[in-house]
């Protein structure tokens, strides 16, 4: 069984190696229709969210998704532009930090704004830091965050054993 600390360590790598040198419109376009063909290939029913920003430059939902799955992935956008990190490695930290607290439960953060579920995931680039979210919404919230980390690893031509 991998503990908690494992799993951390095994996300704020994945956080390092999974940087851009540059993110684009186009980039933002290119990504968003390799992980739409990425979730089609592997039968997921997943909506995919991909910001610069604010700004929406790509969004699809998969047959055997609904509206709510728009908003788990606002609520992930919104905790990975609060701690520029992704929204499992916040999940995760959370009650380590805030004991006995999860993101969810702390009498100071907003449930309905916030999600410590894994599937939203910065975009950092070299040099310049966090830009925009990726969040993806539809499986299990730790298999979310994993086919994010696929999708990129894949986007971005990246080892996926390298940190």
């Amino acid at each position: 069984m991998t503990s908690s600390a494992e799993v951390i360590a095994r996300v704020e790598a994945d956080e390092k190696r999974l940087v851009f040198t540059t993110f684009t419109a186009d980039d933002a376009f290119r990504l968003g229709i390799l992980m739409r063909e990425l979730a089609l290939a592997r039968g997921h029913a997943i909506t995919i969210d991909i910001a610069h920003g604010d700004q929406r430059l790509f969004h699809t939902a998969l047959p055997g998704t609904s509206a709510h799955n728009a908003k788990w992935i606002e609520r992930k956008k919104n905790t990975v532009r609060e701690w520029a990190a992704s929204s499992y490695a916040v999940g995760l930290r959370f009650p380590i930090l805030d004991p006995p607290f999860a993101l969810e439960n702390a009498p100071w953060m907003n449930p309905q704004q916030y999600s410590g579920s894994g599937g939203g995931f910065p975009i950092v680039v070299a040099g310049a830091g966090l830009v925009g979210t990726i969040a993806v919404s539809g499986l299990r919230h730790d298999l979310d965050h994993a086919f994010i980390v696929d999708a990129l690893t894949a986007f971005l031509g990246v080892d996926p054993d390298t940190l």
